[in-house]
């Protein structure tokens, strides 16, 4: 039966997630110079668009149609033949807002890929390897962690709002995707924001939308949803005073920079854990993704010496890693889900790890592959001339400002 708090709710939630992903683009734009502004702003919106095409046609039908194998959803919601307003079992909202609240999911996943490929990608390769990935990768890893019947859903995986399924699958494809294009011309590794305070604001957004993101996922009002709330919250601000002490002790002055990089980690970090943990838990949680996220943004990525633009693999990767395993560490049946590890089941962190793994060796394989079909197909790298230039006129004939670096 449907209830209307908890569809009102979740319609809310929806559009939370929804600006997400425009929200990103803010936050990535900010960071990137201003001669590619626009591209990665067209790169995120063009994504909502293409992404919520794919999913009502043939996405959520592949991660949640009826199960085949525990591998993959069957094709009998393919152009959501079948899918009304009746809601699926166990759930009190109508089924097509559950289909818009999972699209919001698909949608900004791949869009948190943009910040490793930032200021040198081909539009039209982009735009090829985003409906493969999300085809190919994305909608079968949420298949295996969500549906019921998936392999890892079976074996007993907590995920509660994406860890797992977006941030490590995002994080690990943007590391090997930043490895297979190369480095950007020009300027090492790094640059300057070129719009630090456009960066401040998509990641406060961020922080607003989370809460549609982690809270939303209880999928209705109960408590379960005040506690993702709560921890959500809670992480994100353990996580932005860790990230800030670093600063100031290891760089000798607390930024800007870093506060809003700590938040997005503790955001992640709490993300596949928010419904399962206690507050006093979210807080160490957050605080450890923002510590390993400084430690592979400050030194392993200078030491490995890859261009991942604007650390995915450093902030979401990472963050979703240990979140993913810190859950198999905290849980408590309490909250909802299982016993973790230090609720005494160890079990759940052996289950986490095999998702981890999974996630990992899955996504890197698959985005390897079909970064060389598309690369092969149309290219993947603009020429140095374009790159020079700024791929807001030489992709979209377009300039955010007056003059361009």
């Amino acid at each position: 039966m449907i209830n209307a708090a908890d569809t009102v709710w979740m319609l809310i939630a929806t559009a939370l997630v929804m600006m997400m992903t425009p929200t990103l683009g803010f936050f990535y734009g900010g960071l990137v110079r201003k001669k590619n502004i626009l591209s990665v702003l067209m790169q995120c919106m063009v994504i909502l668009a293409v992404v919520s095409i794919q999913w009502v046609l043939i996405g959520y039908t592949l991660a949640f149609g009826p199960d085949k194998g525990g591998i993959i959803g069957g094709l009998e919601f393919a152009f959501l033949n079948g899918v009304g307003l009746a809601p699926l079992e166990g759930q009190t909202i109508p089924h097509q807002l559950f289909v818009c609240f999972q699209m919001m999911f698909a949608v900004i996943t791949p869009a948190l890929i943009v910040g490793a490929f930032a200021e040198r990608i081909k539009f039209s390769g982009f735009l090829l390897f985003t409906i493969l990935w999300s085809t190919l990768i994305y909608d079968p890893m949420a298949h295996w962690v969500w549906a019921s019947g998936g392999w890892l859903f079976s074996m007993g995986a907590l995920d509660f709002a994406g860890g797992t399924v977006i941030h490590i699958t995002a994080g690990i494809s943007a590391l090997v995707f930043s490895i297979l294009i190369g480095k950007r011309r020009g300027n090492g590794t790094s640059s300057s924001p070129h719009n630090l305070p456009f960066a401040v604001l998509g990641a406060a957004f961020l922080w607003f939308g989370w809460f549609g993101f982690n809270a939303g996922s209880a999928l209705g009002v109960k408590g379960q949803t005040v506690s993702a709330f709560l921890n959500t919250n809670t992480a994100a601000a353990g996580a932005a005073v860790t990230w800030m002490i670093l600063d100031w002790f290891v760089h000798k002055t607390p930024t800007a920079l870093g506060v809003i990089t700590g938040i997005v980690a503790g955001l992640v970090a709490i993300t596949p854990a928010a419904g399962f943990v206690t507050p006093m838990a979210s807080i160490a949680i957050g605080a450890g993704g923002s510590l390993l996220g400084f430690i592979f943004v400050s030194y392993v990525k200078k030491k490995l010496g890859y261009d991942d633009s604007l650390d995915v693999f450093g902030v979401h990767g990472i963050a979703g890693i240990w979140g993913a395993l810190a859950t198999g560490l905290f849980a408590s049946k309490e909250i909802g889900g299982t016993d973790g590890l230090f609720y005494g089941n160890p079990h759940q962190l052996w289950v986490q790890f095999v998702t981890v793994v999974v996630a990992i060796v899955f996504s890197a394989v698959g985005t390897y592959i079909l970064y060389k079909i598309c690369d092969l197909i149309l290219g993947m790298r603009v020429d140095a001339r374009d790159e020079n230039i700024g791929l807001d006129l030489t992709q979209h004939h377009e300039s955010a400002y007056t003059l361009v670096d």
